[in-house]
C-alpha cells in the first residue's frame, strides 16, 4: 500500500471539511485507517510543498501523482467522495 501525502493549511475551511470527511470515512471503513497518510501543513514545511505541483488545499498525492485537489465552493459530499477514491487507490 502506497503512502498518501496530504497538504493542508491550518484555518482553511476546506481542509477542516477534508479532515471531517477522513474521520467519517475511518468510522465507516476501519481499513481506511490502515492507509499511511503523511500530513504536511504547507506553511510549516514549504521546502516539501515546493516539490509538488498543486495550487489549492487540501491536496493529496500518491507518489508524485496528484489524486485530489480541493476547489472553491466544493461541498462536503464531493470532498468526501474524492477522498474515498484516494483511499481506495
Amino acid at each position: 500500500m502506497k503512502k498518501i501525502t496530504h497538504f493542508y493549511l491550518n484555518g482553511c475551511p476546506y481542509c477542516r471539511q477534508g479532515e471531517q470527511a477522513l474521520a467519517e470515512l475511518y468510522a465507516e471503513n476501519p481499513a481506511y485507517a490502515q492507509v499511511e497518510i503523511e500530513k504536511i501543513e504547507e506553511t510549516q514545511h514549504p521546502e516539501i510543498a515546493d516539490r509538488y505541483d498543486y495550487y489549492r488545499v487540501p491536496t493529496m498525492f500518491i507518489g508524485k501523482e496528484k489524486m485530489y485537489e480541493g476547489h472553491p465552493g466544493e461541498g462536503y459530499e464531493e470532498c468526501k467522495a474524492k477522498i474515498r477514491r484516494v483511499l481506495d487507490a
